[in-house]
């Protein structure tokens, strides 16, 4: 009888729009380029999977829609990880969470995985935003400083992405003392568009955990939230939610929403520009696969953090026109007025 491998798996971590998954991309290449098979679970706040349309149809993918990993479908991973193994039989598993999952919850699911199945976490490589570090660095409070602090301090590898966009490299420096700060045993790049070299993936071995489940029980309840504290509330708010059936819960970002909006006609491409130029700085997050009436190719569209960014695809699938915004108190029924008055005006001029 022959004796089942172990698969290796690699956890996705960053905020909204960090960049997770062009790395993944890198990192699915990579995988390939070893002669290995690779395979996805990805997963997203909202009720459509537009992400992986950059994957590809080739790699295998399971998708966890509508909630997060780390709190409202925790209970599904292990399935999926199990459904996923079993149909595809991959040499590599890579996980990418939702951006604004805690890892350590992800790395609690899959070691419940481990205990059936033969997989072992190889990484948590935690994609970081340097735009978006150097803006809440100067802030210092809030839930996103909070849980941008979680997910660095739990990364194996710090990619600091996007590093471009930050022109003076003393910001670029006090960016890195931060996260080095925060999580000293990780090792910190430096990348632009995720492109990371390919050995850093082939190069991670051991268990993952920068931060260790010994150095979480101490001060914290073991859950990887920092704000957690057994029985004790979070400064300006209650105490809600059990976990492990004893200690209060919080998640760090249950103030972020997700606004999902089916588009019933193409739009003309420069006033969707506008709009999004428009977006109020709450809204972290957008994306969403377009179809211009000025244009003759369909799109995918990505926003983060004010810049945007349109890329040509041709869908196997039958995917609709769709936007999904994500952030704090996004206003729905403004996006909704002008989402309409988009559709209304490309409908008038079909007509016309």
């Amino acid at each position: 009888m022959t004796q089942q491998r172990t698969v290796p798996v690699f956890i996705l971590s960053g905020f909204l729009g960090s960049g997770k998954t062009t790395l993944l991309g890198v990192a699915l290449q990579a995988m390939k380029d070893q002669g290995l098979k690779p395979a996805v679970v990805m997963n997203e706040l909202g009720e459509v999977n537009l992400d992986g349309v950059a994957v590809g149809q080739e790699v295998p993918m399971a998708e966890m829609l509508d909630g997060c990993i780390c709190c409202s479908v925790k209970g599904d991973l292990g399935l999926t990880i199990q459904q996923l193994m079993d149909q595809e039989k991959p040499d590599v598993l890579f996980i990418e969470a939702t951006g604004v999952a805690h890892p350590m919850e992800i790395l609690d699911g899959v070691t419940e995985a481990s205990l059936y199945m033969k997989v072992e976490i190889k990484g948590v490589i935690t994609v970081v935003d340097a735009v978006l570090m150097k803006d809440q660095l100067a802030k210092a409070t809030g839930k996103t400083y909070r849980l941008l602090e979680e997910q660095i301090r739990t990364g194996d590898v710090l990619v600091l992405n996007k590093t471009d966009l930050v022109t003076e490299e003393a910001d670029l420096r006090r960016i890195e003392e931060a996260l080095r700060s925060w999580n000293p045993h990780a090792t910190l790049v430096r990348a632009v568009r995720s492109q990371v070299e390919p050995g850093l993936f082939a190069g991670m071995t051991g268990a993952s955990g920068a931060v260790s489940r010994e150095d979480q029980h101490g001060e914290d309840c073991g859950c990887g939230h920092g704000s957690c504290r057994s029985g004790h509330e979070e400064p300006g708010g209650s105490a809600g939610g059990t976990h492990h059936g004893k200690h209060e819960h919080h998640h760090s970002h249950s103030h972020v929403m997700v606004y999902t909006r089916y588009l019933e006609a193409p739009v003309d491409s420069t006033a969707f520009e506008e709009l999004i130029a428009r977006l109020p700085e709450q809204v972290y997050r957008a994306k969403g696969v377009l179809t211009f009436r000025d244009t003759a190719s369909r799109y995918l569209f990505q926003y983060a953090y004010k810049q945007s960014d349109y890329m040509k695809i041709m869908p196997q699938a039958n995917i609709p026109d769709v936007v999904v915004f994500i952030g704090e108190s996004i206003p729905k029924e403004e996006l909704e007025r002008e989402l309409k008055r988009l559709e209304a005006g490309a409908i008038r001029q079909a007509n016309g």
